[in-house]
């Protein structure tokens, strides 16, 4: 009877034991952490790296499976710091207090950054916020909170203020521009009476047309209104005003460069290198002049017709008399010479040349010029009357 005590006080003490000691077991190490991982879409994600600290340490790592579940065992009760990151879904922070396995649920992890870390209260499954375990809320130090203004404030301020510069740079851009058409036409009155009315007196009328019919023309010109006889009107021409453009000269040559000199109109190129008979008295030289006016005419054809009468008013026979026309081709300088003989008397020279363009004192002699169609437009013309003297 006393032996069958003893035996089942062993027993007992054993059991007890064992009891003790499995609960100092499962408190120092038996302890299971559970969850699973999605993204912001809802979507279980796979291969997101678990990161578990206690303090400054690391107590666990672990990979997600498939179904973006995960299981951390051997953990001690405690604090926990649980970080979740994947390099396309982001990453997620949580804390918690464990005092028994535990599954924490489920963690959404996004590209956001990360809240501050929470303990949450686990309704007995180990997570409770204690005087030792508070809930600290850190608030966010922003330039909103600090009482500076807004990013979208500022940069509403920057807009309005670009507006209001762009509407003073366009209302001086037009002042501007204002100011170069009034300098435009002091300097060059063309860029606003461009018409070019040359009359049969041989005057050139600078204007604009405001009226006209069949019998006469009103024109603005610098000094007024003009009434014209159209009767008197041998051309009109349309010029067209060209902007000098401005030649670019680089930085480092700025200061030793000259401007290419302006251009010229051409001369007619006499065939006499020796014109002192003509500075003799008009009784001892030929002298040639235009009579009338020289008309202007277009055939069926398109070619222009300049036709004329040339006299010899000096003392003395004018040979090879010739009318030199230089075209002004456009108002940047270009000209081009063409260059017609006079019909006059015929005459043969010691050398045996005969010329049929000579004229005895007070004889006339009629010249035409035919300018082709492939010539091209012209704005105007001059000419020269050009002779030699060999008796």
């Amino acid at each position: 009877m006393t032996l069958m005590k003893s035996i089942n006080r062993r027993f007992v003490f054993a059991a007890i034991c064992t009891m003790l000691l499995g609960g100092t077991l499962i408190a120092k190490g038996k302890l299971t952490l559970t969850g699973r991982i999605l993204d912001s879409d809802g979507d279980k994600v796979k291969k997101a790296n678990i990161t578990l600290r206690k303090g400054n340490d690391v107590v666990g790592e672990e990979a997600t499976k498939g179904n973006g579940k995960f299981k951390i065992k051997k953990l001690e009760k405690g604090d926990y710091v649980l970080e979740v990151t994947h390099e396309e879904s982001g990453s997620a922070e949580k804390a918690f207090t464990l005092s028994e396995n535990y599954d924490i649920g489920d963690i959404t992890i996004s590209n956001q950054p990360p809240p501050n870390p929470e303990p949450i209260a686990n309704e007995g499954k180990g997570a409770a916020v204690t005087p030792d375990n508070p809930i600290s809320v850190k608030v966010p130090q922003t330039i909103e909170a600090m009482g500076s203004p807004s990013k979208d404030f500022i940069i509403n301020e920057l807009n309005f203020e670009i507006k209001k510069l762009n509407a003073e740079i366009k209302h001086l851009t037009q002042d501007l521009d204002d100011l170069k058409a009034l300098s435009k036409m002091w300097v060059n009155p063309l860029t606003i009476y461009s018409k070019e009315i040359i009359l049969k007196n041989g005057s050139t009328v600078f204007g604009k047309i405001i009226y006209q019919d069949d019998k006469s023309l009103k024109v603005e010109t610098l000094v007024g209104y003009l009434i014209v006889d159209r009767a008197q009107v041998v051309r009109i021409v349309d010029n067209v005003i060209t902007e000098d453009t401005q030649e670019y000269v680089p930085e480092q040559i700025r200061e030793s460069y000259t401007p290419p000199p302006m251009p010229k109109l051409a001369q007619p190129r006499y065939t006499s290198s020796n014109n002192s008979a003509r500075m003799a008295s008009a009784k001892m030289s030929a002298n040639c002049v235009l009579v009338g006016n020289i008309s202007e005419k277009k055939d069926s054809q398109g070619n222009i017709i300049f036709d004329g009468e040339i006299k010899n008013i000096g003392g003395r026979r004018a040979d090879f008399v010739k009318v030199d026309f230089v075209f002004r081709k456009n108002w940047s300088g270009e000209t081009r010479t063409l260059t017609t003989f006079v019909k006059g008397s015929y005459n043969t020279f010691d050398t045996g040349i005969v010329s049929d363009a000579s004229l005895l004192p007070g004889a006339n002699g009629k010249f035409d010029l035919y300018v082709p169609q492939d010539f091209g437009t012209f704005i105007g013309y001059s000419y020269v009357i050009d002779w030699e003297e060999y008796q």
